[in-house]
C-alpha cells in the first residue's frame, strides 16, 4: 500500500471569478431519474475537452456554491470535462419531501447521470455529503471511476479495536466558521423540508455503503481541514487503502475548508494534481 500524508501549507484565497480564464460559463442540464425525480447539473468544457471529473456537493450545498463560486470547476475545466449534480433535494434540482426518495437513491442519480451523458468512467470527487456519497459508489459501482476523491469526508473505523488507535485529531476551529455557515444557511434554493427528509432516510447497514477497502484498485484521495477530524475520517483508508493519499489544509475547519472566500489555493491544487496525475490521457 502506498501511503503518503501531506500537510498543506497554503492560504491564498481565489478571488477571481470562476469562469474569466476559461471564456466560458457552465451549462445548465436536467435529466429525470428512474424514480420521476428531476436532477439538475452543470457542466463545464466540451466533451472533448479530457477525461469527466463528477463532482457531489455536500449537504445543504448546491453545484453552483460548492464547485463554481470557489474555482473548482474553472481549474479542472483546464484539462477535464466538468459535470457537477445538484443532488436531489438540493439546488435546482426536484426535492421530493418524502424520505423514501433519499438514500442509496442519491448515489444511484450520479450513475444515471453518467448515463444519461454517455460516460462510461470518470473521476469522481465529493464534499461532505458527496464524500458518503463516493463510498457508495465505490461500493457499488467502482469500475465506473478512474479515481476517487474525498473532501471533508473520509470512510470512518467501525471496528473498535481500530477506533481505539486513531490519533488524536487537533482541538479548534477556524475563527471563519461562523461566517461561512450563515452564509450557507442563505442558499435562496434552500428546502429546509426537503433538507430534513434527506436526514430521515431509515438507512440500514447494507445501504450506507458497507465497503471493504481492501477490494479498491483505484487512487483516492482525502482532503480535509485541520479542525475537521481528519485523522477520524482517514485512519481505516490509510490502513485499507492499496494508493491512497491524505491532505491536511491547516487551520481550515469543515465550510472554510471548502466555501469561496475561505478556502485555501491547496484544496484546488491537491485535488487538480491527484486527478492529473492518474488520469489515462
Amino acid at each position: 500500500m502506498r501511503r503518503s500524508a501531506v500537510v498543506a501549507c497554503a492560504w491564498i484565497v481565489l478571488l477571481v471569478p470562476a469562469m474569466l480564464a476559461i471564456g466560458t460559463e457552465p451549462r445548465d442540464g436536467t435529466f429525470t431519474a428512474s424514480d420521476g425525480v428531476k436532477i439538475h447539473y452543470l457542466t463545464l468544457g466540451d466533451e472533448g475537452r479530457g477525461t469527466p471529473v463528477v463532482l457531489i456537493h455536500g449537504y445543504t450545498g448546491t453545484a453552483h456554491g460548492n464547485w463554481f463560486a470557489n474555482g473548482i470547476a474553472e481549474r479542472l475545466a483546464k484539462k477535464h470535462r466538468v459535470v457537477a449534480i445538484d443532488c436531489r433535494g438540493h439546488g435546482k434540482s426536484e426535492k421530493p419531501h418524502d424520505p423514501a426518495k433519499y438514500g442509496p437513491r442519491m448515489a444511484e442519480d450520479v450513475i444515471e447521470l453518467m448515463d444519461h451523458l454517455k460516460i462510461e468512467k470518470a473521476h469522481v470527487h465529493g464534499y461532505s455529503m458527496g464524500g458518503f456519497i463516493v463510498t457508495q459508489l465505490l461500493a457499488k459501482h467502482s469500475e465506473r471511476f478512474i479515481t476517487a476523491s474525498y473532501g471533508g469526508a473520509g470512510v470512518p473505523e467501525v471496528d473498535e479495536k481500530y477506533r481505539a488507535e486513531v490519533p488524536e485529531d487537533q482541538q479548534g476551529v477556524d475563527p471563519q466558521e461562523a461566517e461561512a455557515t450563515k452564509t450557507l444557511g442563505g442558499n435562496p434554493d434552500r428546502d429546509n423540508e426537503a433538507l430534513a427528509a434527506v436526514r430521515k432516510y431509515p438507512w440500514n447497514p447494507a445501504e450506507r455503503g458497507t465497503i471493504d477497502l481492501t477490494t479498491i484498485t483505484i487512487p483516492v484521495l482525502a482532503v480535509n481541514g485541520e479542525f475537521d477530524q481528519p485523522n477520524a475520517k482517514t485512519h481505516r483508508m490509510k490502513r485499507e487503502l492499496r494508493d491512497f493519499r491524505a491532505v491536511v489544509l491547516p487551520g481550515k475547519s469543515h465550510l472554510t475548508a471548502i466555501m469561496a472566500g475561505y478556502m485555501p489555493a491547496a484544496y484546488i491544487e491537491s485535488l487538480a494534481e491527484f486527478i492529473d496525475t492518474h488520469d489515462p490521457k
